[in-house]
């Protein structure tokens, strides 16, 4: 009977021992326990960029405390060490809260994912510290994270106030603050049979964070067009209708690069042919070349649910789980086979043809939130490469984004591209998240959560109620990753009508053409800022440092800005501070230091807040004191021929010497030295100094302002 006893509970629980971390890159270490699945996230992420090796190694944060991994019969539990005042961010695209301490989170990829509940478009076992590191579960499997909500017997000590009356659900269920001397990281992997954690080292948050990003392989480097503007069209626009808003954006000097044809250049859609819809485009060649010759590039929406008329039917059949969606085959993209197939299609269908760019949508699941939203294909799904259904949710978008990216990439071809799913380690990739979902404070908060973890968010502007809340809603675009206008129910852009029917009707508002004034206005500013923000996207690809991020990435110790999700930082100079309401004025947060005005040039204190007004014809915007900043005067759209007239603007007598990056912008030749560092300085008058191989000149210096 006890031996039976003893077996029965090795059965139940196995702790592993001797659990020790190995470092496999410089400040990157790993512990790993038992046997691990074989579809990961690791398995498919890009080599790690070469400037990972070249950071200085720096010791385990948890050499002292350790990780300890469990595998138990339901799966893996890993208990990971959280100090009582540590705040934890991360886990994905998360669109209801920045730090997480105190909340169970489920990062599970979801087409709607409101509530607070972990469900995002980008779902990643991953999270940063303010104490200057940061954790990746290597898994594909549904994980929850329950950080610092639990605390098991033998850490129990009674807490002060639990003896108090509560006087509201909300007050007795919500999860209390961490009171326990010994609070955890407690992560619940199911169905496991081994894991790894990856832990990279710091010694500070940033230095963390890009840690990350270059493990994953660097940050993504996007085609210098990709920075302008991108107008998508009505779902069921036809070849003429993409001429007659071509036409339009450039007849009123509305900056514009890319146009995005929606699901009805298809011939199917629900699911897709992959075949253009000759009633609506009967000329698709012609097409591309009178849009390119405008200097547009053009976008195709898809997803990548086959459809039996499609000529990748018979191809990818074999090759497709056991379910379908919307009748159409679900290719399976963790077989390398099943990525060939899929991307030489679009190769010598689409690229070669001209198309520079395609938005993979659909591939986020169902809202997992409603039953009777069931739309995707189910976790049970079998793939002929041993994936399940519950991984292959967790890593499509990551997997589909990979396949289309390495078509541009097999051409030396840059490119940005848009996905609905993410995931782990996905920095490498010029490619911007959307979402059906339109909360304008969460928007600013998904910029600040993307920027933590590899990630590239699109706040587009779709509909809006009145013109205040749609020009709130594009000066965010203009500040962001990527500026979008997606018009896919509205027959004209929606600054001409913002009412849906009369939009569709041709009817337009009395302000339309005050409206396309400042719409031209905030878009003038974000073709101003592209030199700025390519420089940082060149950081971003050697360094890490994402474009994009929270205040407290670069201000960890100062405990106001670790908390602030509804403002954010491009680089290190300028700060963004929204007004997602009604009204012109927000209280907005300035770290230390001084900190101008960007439309005023009023000079403000840092270390505390300030009640500031912005019409809607400004940006939002403080520029750090010590700032050189480069604004590019305006063009209609960027071309391998533009040339940047800038005009430099110099905040304060003592500014930092500044560098801005030069090469085509459409090419992989930076990889191999083509490019040049253009450096921007200023002792009493500015100087220009250009180093590299680059044979042409990009930017041309046309005047300096001095901003005391």
């Amino acid at each position: 009977m006890r031996t039976f006893i003893t077996s029965l509970v090795l059965s139940v629980a196995i702790i592993t021992q001797a659990q020790t971390f190995r470092q496999i890159e410089p400040g990157v270490y790993l512990l790993a326990a038992g046997q691990e699945d074989v579809h990961t996230p690791l398995r498919y992420k890009e080599p790690v960029a070469k400037q990972l090796k070249d950071m200085p190694a720096t010791d385990n944060p948890f050499a002292k405390e350790g990780v300890h991994i469990e595998v138990n019969a339901r799966g893996c539990v890993v208990d990971i060490p959280l100090a009582a005042d540590e705040n934890i961010y991360g886990f994905g695209l998360q669109m209801g809260s920045f730090v997480q301490n105190n909340k169970k989170k489920r990062p599970l990829v979801n087409d709607h994912p409101l509530k607070d509940l972990g469900y995002t478009h980008a779902p990643q076992p991953f999270y940063i510290s303010n104490k200057g590191y940061a954790v990746l579960i290597n898994t594909a499997r549904y994980t929850t994270f329950y950080i610092g909500t639990n605390r098991k017997n033998t850490d129990y000590t009674p807490s002060e106030d639990s003896q108090k009356a509560k006087l509201s659900t909300d007050e007795l269920y919500r999860s209390s603050t961490q009171s326990s001397s010994k609070p955890r990281v407690q992560v619940d992997i199911p169905g496991a049979k081994g894991i790894s954690v990856l832990v990279f080292a710091g010694p500070d948050m940033n230095t963390a964070l890009r840690r990350y990003n270059l493990f994953a392989g660097g940050g993504s480097m996007p085609a210098l067009w990709g920075l302008g503007m991108k107008f998508r069209l009505k779902t069921d626009s036809k070849q003429e209708d993409a001429y007659r808003i071509a036409h339009y954006l450039r007849n009123k000097h509305i900056p514009c690069d890319v146009i995005g044809l929606e699901p009805k250049w298809q011939t199917r859609a629900y699911s897709c042919s992959y075949v253009w819809n000759n009633e609506h485009f009967p000329n698709p060649n012609e097409l591309i070349a009178r849009t390119r010759a405008m200097g547009y590039k053009l976008n195709l929406w898809e997803h990548a649910f086959v459809h039996s008329s499609s000529p990748l039917h018979p191809l990818l059949k074999p090759k497709s789980g056991s379910h379908l969606v919307w009748n159409g085959l679900v290719p399976d993209f963790a077989d390398s086979a099943t990525q060939h197939i899929f991307a030489a299609y679009h190769d010598s269908c689409f690229v070669q043809k001209g198309i520079a760019a395609f938005k993979m949508d659909e591939c986020d699941n169902s809202n997992i939130t409603r039953g009777d939203l069931n739309w995707s294909f189910p976790e049970l799904s079998a793939f002929p490469s041993g994936i399940d259904g519950e991984q292959m949710h967790q890593l499509f978008g990551l997997l589909y984004q990979k396949t289309l990216y390495g078509v541009f990439r097999k051409h030396g071809m840059r490119t940005c591209l848009d996905v609905r799913a993410s995931g782990a380690l996905a920095s490498p990739y010029p490619v911007s998240i959307y979402s059906d979902t339109y909360d304008l404070e969460d928007y600013v908060r998904m910029v600040c959560n993307a920027g933590l973890t590899g990630l590239l968010w699109s706040p587009e502007v779709r509909e809006s109620a009145d013109e205040e809340d749609f020009f709130r809603r594009v000066q965010v675009a203009v500040l962001s990753a990527q500026t979008l206008f997606n018009g896919w129910y509205l027959r004209n852009p929606a600054w001409l009508q913002f009412d849906k029917q009369l939009n569709n009707e041709d009817k337009f508002l009395p302000t339309a053409t005050k409206n396309e004034d400042v719409v031209r206005q905030l878009l003038n500013f974000r073709m101003s800022l592209v030199p700025y923000l390519y420089a940082q996207f060149a950081r971003y690809r050697t360094d890490g440092t994402p474009p994009f991020k929270p205040l407290v990435l670069n201000y960890p110790k100062d405990k106001t800005a670790a908390a602030i999700d509804n403002q954010f930082l491009i680089g290190d100079e300028l700060l963004v501070c929204p007004i997602v309401g009604k009204g012109n004025e927000r209280m907005v947060y300035l770290p230390e230091g001084n900190w101008y005005n960007f439309n005023t040039n009023e000079k403000l204190e840092g270390g505390q807040s300030h009640k500031v007004h912005f019409a809607l014809h400004e940006v939002p915007l403080f520029v750090r004191e010590g700032t050189i900043l480069p604004l590019a005067e305006p063009t209609d759209c960027i071309t391998p021929q533009t040339t940047f007239v800038l005009n430099c603007r110099v905040y304060g007598k003592q500014p930092r010497s500044t560098s801005l990056f030069e090469d085509d912008g459409i090419s992989y030749g930076f990889e191999s030295g083509i490019y040049n560092k253009v450096w921007l300085s200023w002792n009493g008058r500015g100087s220009i100094k250009r180093t590299g191989r680059f044979k042409s000149v990009r930017y041309k210096v046309k005047s300096w302002t001095l901003i005391e």
